[in-house]
């Protein structure tokens, strides 16, 4: 392990963390540093976090290669993507610069590797936590962004309990670099989902920003977004798609239905029933069809799902009627609003619940398909 030999490299993405690198750089020395790992430092800043961080390579046992890019191109995923281009380890790592992922915990997440092709930095299972995320918006946000994710992709996604962290490790010699097209800020999730990967998880506990600012910002959540329909365009569509269909024709039986005299509440529960047939119907048949094999029973699946949305319409309709009665809204209005606003707790629950695969269960080839 001496020479020009490079066993691990790590990268760490960086945007104005002049406050941070020293100290970030340091700690990674003290977790996995030597003469066998090296360091590289992907700088998209207008502060001097590339000069910090060139200063600090006498202090360090490993090899260290600041990447300064005057003109980013993909953003976080970019950065990322040419830190592993430029690295020279086949196990690598990738942390961010702000010292919210501890370097203590790089010895484990490279550990995980053996017998997988990503390793990941968890908040999220068993051990983890996420306390460093400021706020009860940014926790919720995380999460939320977190099970909408893992319902777009149940089946790449089902052993990851924290896709969207920047804390991972990977096998290079597993990973086709020239498949991923980096944007915006959630690169794992794009290795991930590509194609099926083996995953290990190990926990970490999400630390508090100490220097420097968050880059979290409206324009890095559409970014976010623009990922995910890239990603994951054929089912979300097909599944709004039904819904659009499906809210359409329950609009139409309540107006129907009122026109011919019936009152409005008893109007929506038929509407409500009639649709929550006919969308699970239809989602079988074009939406969900990859995973029904290794998902439980047709009837256990309708049951899963008329419950819930049975649950969900008797909510729905509640606050409908209550718009309605006090005349905040017209009956027609009133409903496509409440429907539209139902859509994604119906997308989540589906997705992983209604056809979760079984435990044990085969993942049949055809789930294996790519992106529509």
């Amino acid at each position: 392990m001496t020479g020009d030999r490079v066993d691990v490299s790590v990268v760490v993405p960086t945007y104005d963390e002049a406050a941070n690198i020293a100290e970030l750089l340091r700690r990674v020395d003290a977790a996995v540093g030597g003469p066998a790992t090296e360091v590289v430092v992907v700088d998209d800043s207008r502060d001097d976090t590339a000069a910090v961080a060139r200063a600090q390579a006498p202090s360090l046992r490993s090899r260290l290669v600041v990447i300064h890019r005057a003109e980013p191109e993909g953003g976080l995923s970019g950065a990322v993507v040419a830190g592993l281009r430029a690295a020279r380890g086949r196990q690598c790592a990738v942390l961010d610069g702000d010292l919210q992922h501890p370097p203590e915990v790089l010895p484990a997440l490279l550990d995980a590797l053996e017998g997988a092709d990503v390793a990941v930095a968890s908040r999220y299972t068993a051990g983890g936590a996420a306390e460093g995320l400021s706020g009860w918006l940014r926790h919720g946000v995380s999460r939320t962004t977190t099970l909408v994710t893992k319902a777009m992709f149940p089946t790449r996604l089902h052993t990851c309990s924290d896709p969207m962290t920047g804390f991972f490790a990977l096998d290079l010699d597993r990973v086709d670099l020239d498949e991923l097209r980096p944007k915006g800020f959630k690169i794992l999730l794009e290795v991930l989902v590509r194609r099926r990967r083996r995953i290990r998880e190990v926990p970490f506990a999400f630390g508090a920003r100490t220097g420097g600012s968050s880059k979290a910002s409206l324009r890095q959540g559409l970014w976010f977004l623009w990922q995910l329909v890239d990603l994951r365009f054929g089912r979300m569509s097909g599944f709004a798609l039904i819904g659009a269909l499906g809210a359409v024709a329950n609009v139409a039986i309540v107006s129907a239905l009122v026109a011919l005299g019936m009152s409005f509440l008893p109007a929506a529960v038929i509407a409500a029933e009639a649709t929550i047939v006919g969308n699970f119907l239809l989602q079988e048949r074009f939406v969900f069809a990859d995973l029904v094999a290794s998902a439980d029973p047709t009837w256990r699946r309708f049951l899963r799902s008329a419950l819930f949305n049975n649950t969900e319409s008797a909510i729905r309709i509640a606050i409908a009627w209550w718009l309605v009665a006090h005349g905040v809204l017209h009956s027609a209005i009133a409903t496509a609003v409440t429907l539209a606003v139902a859509f994604v707790a119906r997308f989540v629950f589906h997705a992983l619940v209604v056809y979760r695969p079984r435990e044990g269960g085969a993942v049949p080839a055809a789930r294996e398909r790519a992106r529509v």
